[in-house]
């Protein structure tokens, strides 16, 4: 076995042991879709908050999955450090850039098969229901964001979750602000400016369509901005693992 391919092994064999982690990707596409289904069906053709713009309404269930998504990030990492088998794991990986290269290899690899499930259910749901035009401009951008924002997002949270090196602190500051926090701070005047350039924003910005006036700028660009902050996350969790004991 390679040195390359080593880590990413043992990190799948202990993502696919572990209940509570594999039981949560499959959460977070059936939260996504199923939600989404359940809007459109439900209020779809009576809504024209759903339909103004087609993606506003075949993501809408993505506000609630993409917790499951953050919660993932976190535990990859996050039950080593509450567990105390961080230690252990680096003795058999005592190489932690090799160490750190499969975590977030695996967790790019989830949350793109995350992100594809996701997006080609909920896309299922709004075509069955209300149906939705991929030939309108930008369709197919938005589509191909909304797969990307998954892996982006886990790798983020995976990131931070190794700066923080405490699952329990991970957990009770990721998943409520990407849930309500900066949808809440976004509403604010004047925090508003600064919360538009926060990595879950930018990135959801990338799956919508039409523009928006107060945003500085394009949605292919919010996308970009969201893979910039997932970058410095990567290089900070690195840097804490190689500098800090286990």
């Amino acid at each position: 076995m390679s040195a390359t391919t080593y880590p990413l092994r043992a990190e799948w064999a202990k993502f696919t042991t572990l209940r509570s982690l594999w039981t949560t990707p499959l959460l977070a596409v059936a939260l996504s879709a199923g939600i989404t289904a359940a809007a459109q069906f439900a209020y779809g053709k009576v809504d024209d908050s759903l339909t103004d713009d087609p993606m506003l309404g075949l993501y809408y269930g993505l506000n609630f999955g993409q917790v499951a998504v953050v919660c993932l990030g976190i535990l990859l990492i996050g039950q080593e450090y509450s567990s105390g088998t961080l230690a252990t794991s680096l003795a058999a990986v005592p190489d932690r850039i090799r160490f750190h290269r499969g975590k977030l290899l695996l967790g790019a690899g989830l949350g793109l098969a995350i992100g594809l499930l996701t997006v080609a259910g909920q896309l299922a749901a709004t075509a069955a229901s209300v149906g939705i035009d991929l030939a309108a401009p930008g369709s197919y951008r938005a589509l191909a964001a909304g797969v990307l924002y998954h892996p982006l997002l886990l790798v983020l949270c995976l990131s931070l979750t190794t700066v923080l090196r405490n699952q329990t602190a991970a957990l009770g500051l990721l998943s409520p602000m990407v849930f309500l926090g900066t949808t809440a701070l976004s509403a604010i005047p004047g925090i508003r400016e600064v919360v538009q350039f926060f990595p879950d924003r930018a990135g959801l910005y990338a799956l919508r369509l039409q523009d928006d006036p107060e945003i500085h700028y394009g949605h292919g660009t919010g996308l970009l901005v969201m893979a910039l902050w997932t970058a410095l996350a990567v290089a900070a969790g690195l840097r804490t693992l190689r500098t800090r004991d286990a």
